[in-house]
């Protein structure tokens, strides 16, 4: 169970302003509603880059171009986000966020910047820029999401990565993402977590510690009509 649950889900949105590419503040109010509908009490902070890093069970990281990437990673070496995630809080990061959490990455021409070191994961600049649908194998199940970047990103030995990449991709064209104690993280827009609800009830269960009860949804037919015309499975995703 992630510090900053005392009965209340408590979901930080950190710096839509600067890190919210391609709807990825929405990643928030999935949460928030897949939360409640199972009578999960939740708060939504949304953290400006004026605020005071909070304690809370769920810290979002979203996309971002270069410029904003850098004042994002400044504000949080600044703040007390580290300090919040070693102490057990826990991040979900897209794109620019997973770059931001990792060790160093490049930004325009090529400069390298470091990021905050909480994984173990070094992105330089590719050849040639990843634009398109991402498919990615994660456990028994499908991920499937937008990814418009420059990267590629290596990870250590001991980091396990998200998921495999089956169309797009991700990290290199093998690998998406990672996955750690205190951190998940993936190249896929859309936002992510509207368009795969199951990844959001594995995040909630994650950080609360215990299984969801099933939640029949629109968002899930979507999915399951996105992921047939991505893949031609009809299915739930799940692989046999």
């Amino acid at each position: 169970m992630a510090r900053g649950f005392d009965g209340v889900l408590k979901v930080a949105l950190v710096y839509p302003e600067l890190l919210g590419t391609y709807g990825d503040g929405g990643n928030a109010l999935v949460l928030e509603e897949r939360a409640r509908r199972r009578g999960i009490e939740v708060r939504l902070v949304r953290v400006g880059v004026d605020d005071e890093m909070p304690d809370a069970s769920i810290y979002l990281l979203g996309g971002g171009e270069d410029g904003p990437q850098r004042v994002g990673v400044d504000l949080l070496r600044r703040s007390s986000f580290v300090e919040h995630v070693r102490d057990g809080g826990f991040v979900f990061a897209v794109c620019a966020g997973l770059q931001i959490l990792g060790t160093s990455f490049a930004v325009e021409g090529d400069d390298e910047y470091q990021g905050l070191g909480l994984v173990g994961a070094v992105t330089r600049r590719g050849e040639t820029r990843a634009v398109g649908d991402l498919v990615v194998r994660v456990g028994d199940r499908r991920l499937v999401g937008f990814e418009n970047h420059g990267g590629r990103t290596q990870l250590d030995a001991s980091v396990e990565p998200l998921g495999v990449v089956e169309r797009g991709r991700g990290n290199d064209g093998a690998a998406d993402g990672f996955k750690t104690a205190s951190a998940w993280a993936t190249y896929a827009h859309g936002p992510v977590l509207a368009m795969n609800p199951w990844l959001a009830d594995e995040l909630i269960a994650s950080v609360l510690g215990h299984e969801l009860e099933p939640l029949a949804s629109a968002a899930d037919e979507l999915y399951r009509e996105r992921l047939a015309t991505l893949t031609g499975h009809s299915s739930s995703g799940r692989l046999p």
